[in-house]
């Protein structure tokens, strides 16, 4: 297999690739070209302080008091002036949907947990834990059943 990679500023943005047939590791490329988006980061504040989150630090962004907060890592809470949906368009595909209003970071989830009320809570690495829908659930088990 080659690589090549040419940067050039006056050329137009374009991925090719050629390969003999379709294989997981085409899939992923794919599956990564198309969700870039070119930014990389948000904006939030906490405590009249704005900083810049990272994608990879952010471990859920939830809808708390009509609010949407992001949980960094250390499970520090910032609030975001985007809409949910809003995000959902701009994060990478590593973002799942695990209810009505939380996005999690699929690689920051450390286990699901079911509950006594024969529910299901997705439970961070930082910690924090949020419930999964019964419908979102079908579709996580359906994303891992390929792997």
């Amino acid at each position: 297999m080659k690589y090549k990679l040419i940067i050039d500023k006056d050329a137009e943005e374009e991925i090719i690739a050629i390969v003999h047939s379709p294989s997981p590791l085409t899939q992923q490329i794919e599956n990564l070209v198309c969700s870039f988006s070119g930014a990389d980061s948000i904006v939030g504040c906490r405590d009249d302080e704005r900083c810049r989150l990272t994608f990879s630090e952010i471990e859920c962004i939830t809808v708390l008091d009509r609010k949407v907060i992001a949980v960094d890592t250390n499970g520090k809470q910032y609030r975001l002036q985007d809409r949910l949906r809003d995000l959902e368009e701009v994060l990478p595909s590593y973002f799942i949907r695990i209810n009505k209003s939380a996005l999690a970071n699929e690689h920051r989830i450390e286990r699901f947990d079911s509950t006594f009320s024969g529910g299901v809570d997705a439970v961070f690495r930082c910690g924090y834990r949020d419930y999964v829908s019964r419908r979102c659930f079908a579709q996580i088990r359906r994303r891992y059943e390929g792997i």
